[in-house]
């Protein structure tokens, strides 16, 4: 009996897959920053390049 005992108390007791569900919060935490990084700053990219291209388009 204490063999499943033994066995029941090690299963609780293993922390691998908390290791790996904390490097997925922190990989999903980096893209949502990464997301909102590229939304935040997108516009202001898209208008710099509208601006370049009328500057090249208009040159002789």
């Amino acid at each position: 009996m204490s063999g499943i005992s033994d066995f029941v108390r090690s299963w609780f007791s293993r922390d691998d897959g908390a290791t790996a569900v904390e490097y997925g919060l922190i990989a999903a935490g980096i893209a949502l920053a990464i997301s909102a990084a590229v939304y935040s700053v997108g516009g202001n990219i898209v208008g710099m390049f509208d601006s370049l291209t009328n500057i090249l388009g208009s040159s002789p």
